[in-house]
C-alpha cells in the first residue's frame, strides 16, 4: 500500500523555507526539491530549501521572518531551535501600492434598519454596566428576563446580553484609562445591533453614567443600584424596564446594500497554515466587500509588527501611513517600558503550530487585509467612519481586539483559527474559519467554514474567498453562527485597560 505524497508550499521563488502540509519523517524526500529532510518536520512547520549561514536572514513570503541563530542546512527543520527574532529590519515605504477595487454592482443582505437609518445585523436588548460593581445585578436582570419567557413573544429579538467588565472605578478620574473605557462603553451603547438599552451603575463609581455618550435614537434606561434601593429592587426595576420596551423592538428584516457591512478581520490560535489558507482567503473576501462599497477592519497592532511596511505602502496618503507607523512606534516603546518585546507575542500554541517569530506571524496576519488601499487608521474603539480598508490600533489579545472593533461599529466578525479558538461575541456574530481540515474535523461544531480545503487542493483562494463573502452575507442576514448556537458572547466583552489601578 503506497502512502499519500507529501505536500509542500513554497510561497515565493526566493524563499529560504517552504511549509510542509504533511508530517515529514527524518530522511524522507522533500517533494520537488531533490532534498532529504534531515529531521522530522511536523505538519504546518518550515523546512529549509537552501543553506543559511548563522546570522543570515531567513525569507518566507519573500520577506525576512528572522535570522538564523546557527547554521541551517538545506533540509533542516526551521523553528525555535535555529531561527530567532530580529528588531533590525528596516524597510523603505513607498505610498500608494494598494489596488483600488473595480466597483461592482450592488448586492444586498437582509438587514435591520433602525429609526435613524443605521443598519443592524442582530437585534439585542443590552444591559451595559458602568462599573464592575453592577456586573452581578446586570447578569441577574438578563437571567430573569430569559427565564420569564417574555422574549418568546418577540421572535425578531435575538436575546438580551449583559455587557460586564472589571473596571469603572479605582482609576484616575481624568486619565487615559477612564477615557478609553468611556469610549468603549459608549461605542457599544451606540451600536445598531442594540435595539434597546439599560445602562446600569452602582452610583458612586468614577465612571458615571452621565458622562457616557449614549445614543439619541435608541430607547435607553439609566439607573443605579443605590438609587433603585439595592440589588433586588434594581433587578425588579431592570426586568420591568425591559418588558416595557420589547414591543418597540419587533422588527422585520429588509434588503439593504452590503455596503452597510463593517467586517472585523481577526485571527487567533494561528498556525503554519493561517498565512497560506484562511488569512489570504479572508483577504479576498475583504476585497469583494470593499469593491461593493463596504468596510473591512484590520486590527492587532502587535501582530502586524514587521509587516507594517506592507500596509503603509498601501496607504492612500502619507498622513495615513504616518498614523500607522506612529502606532507601531508607540507599541515598541510601550512593550519596552514594561520589560517586554513584541516578539513575546507568538503564543505557545502558535509556536507548536509552526510559527516561529512575530515577523512570520505578522506577514501571515496582514494577508487578511486583502489588496485595497488603506483608507484610515483609528485608535482603539474609535468610530469607524471611513469606507474601504481601515486599521484599528488594538492589542493582539482576542477578546480585547474584537471588543475594540465592535465598539467602533463592526457588525460582523470573521475569525480565522488554526489551533481551534472558540471565541464568539455579542451583539455581533462571529464566523470561525478553520485554517486546516484537521482542526475543522476535530472541532466541527465550533467552526463555520473549512479553509483547509485550500491546502488540500480542493479550492483556490479566490473560490474560498467568495465562500467566505457569501457566508458573511448570510450571517448578516440572520443565519446563526456556530458560536451563537453554542451561546458564546456573554463573557467576551473585554475593554483594553490602560493606566494605574488605585
Amino acid at each position: 500500500m503506497t502512502s499519500e505524497p507529501t505536500r509542500l508550499v513554497r510561497l515565493r521563488a526566493d524563499d529560504s523555507v517552504a511549509v510542509t502540509l504533511d508530517p515529514l519523517a527524518a530522511g524522507a524526500p522533500v517533494p520537488g526539491t531533490g532534498l532529504v529532510s534531515r529531521q522530522a518536520v511536523p505538519a504546518g512547520h518550515k523546512v529549509a530549501l537552501t543553506s543559511v549561514g548563522a546570522g543570515a536572514p531567513v525569507l518566507k513570503y519573500g520577506q525576512v521572518i528572522g535570522h538564523a541563530t546557527t547554521r541551517i542546512e538545506a533540509g533542516d527543520h526551521v523553528h525555535l531551535h535555529n531561527l530567532g527574532y530580529t528588531d533590525t529590519v528596516e524597510h523603505e515605504v513607498a505610498i500608494g501600492a494598494g489596488v483600488p477595487p473595480e466597483p461592482v454592482a450592488p448586492e444586498t443582505f437582509q438587514g435591520i434598519v433602525r429609526a435613524d437609518g443605521r443598519v443592524a445585523t442582530r437585534n439585542y436588548v443590552g444591559i451595559i454596566t458602568s462599573v464592575n460593581c453592577s456586573a452581578t445585578v446586570a447578569k441577574l436582570i438578563a437571567e430573569q428576563v430569559r427565564m420569564s419567557g417574555m422574549l418568546a413573544a418577540h421572535p425578531s429579538i435575538d436575546g438580551i446580553v449583559a455587557i460586564t467588565h472589571g473596571s469603572g472605578c479605582g482609576l484616575a478620574s481624568d486619565g487615559e484609562g477612564l477615557d478609553l473605557l468611556k469610549r468603549t462603553l459608549s461605542g457599544y451603547a451606540d451600536h445598531p445591533n442594540f435595539g434597546a438599552l439599560i445602562v446600569l451603575g452602582l452610583g458612586c463609581e468614577v465612571n458615571q453614567i452621565a458622562e457616557l455618550e449614549l445614543p439619541e435614537h435608541t430607547p435607553v434606561v439609566g439607573m443605579t443600584i443605590q438609587e433603585a434601593g439595592g440589588t433586588a429592587a434594581a433587578v425588579r426595576a431592570g426586568v420591568a424596564a425591559v418588558a416595557e420596551v420589547l414591543d418597540r423592538l419587533d422588527v422585520q428584516r429588509q434588503p439593504v446594500p452590503v455596503s452597510e457591512l463593517v467586517l472585523g478581520l481577526k485571527c487567533g490560535g494561528s498556525d503554519g497554515y493561517s498565512g497560506i489558507t484562511a488569512n489570504p482567503a479572508l483577504g479576498v473576501a475583504a476585497d469583494l466587500l470593499i469593491a461593493r462599497g463596504g468596510t473591512a477592519v484590520l486590527c492587532e497592532t502587535p501582530e502586524i509588527y514587521g509587516a507594517e511596511h506592507l500596509l503603509a505602502a498601501r496607504a492612500e496618503s502619507r498622513e495615513v501611513a504616518d498614523a500607522l507607523l506612529e502606532r507601531i512606534a508607540w507599541w515598541r516603546e510601550y512593550t519596552a517600558r514594561h520589560g517586554g518585546s513584541l516578539d513575546n507575542n507568538p503564543s505557545p500554541g502558535n509556536k507548536e503550530g509552526g510559527i516561529t517569530t512575530i515577523l512570520e506571524k505578522s506577514l501571515g496576519a496582514v494577508a487578511k487585509s486583502g489588496s485595497t488601499p488603506l483608507r484610515a487608521v483609528r485608535r482603539f474603539a474609535e468610530r469607524i467612519d471611513s469606507r474601504g480598508l481601515v486599521f484599528m490600533d488594538t492589542p493582539g489579545y482576542d477578546p480585547v481586539s474584537v471588543t475594540g472593533m465592535v465598539a467602533g461599529g463592526a457588525n460582523v466578525v470573521c475569525f480565522t483559527t488554526g489551533r481551534g479558538s472558540v471565541y464568539g461575541c455579542k451583539p455581533v456574530p462571529s464566523l470561525k474559519l478553520a485554517t486546516n481540515t484537521a482542526v475543522y474535523q476535530r472541532m466541527t461544531e465550533d467552526m463555520d467554514l473549512n479553509c483547509g480545503v485550500v491546502a488540500d487542493g480542493e479550492a483556490g483562494l479566490d473560490e474560498m474567498g467568495r465562500r467566505i463573502f457569501d457566508a458573511v452575507v448570510a450571517t448578516a442576514s440572520g443565519r446563526q453562527t456556530a458560536s451563537e448556537a453554542l451561546g458564546f458572547g456573554d463573557e467576551e466583552f473585554a475593554p483594553w485597560q490602560l493606566g494605574a489601578v488605585m
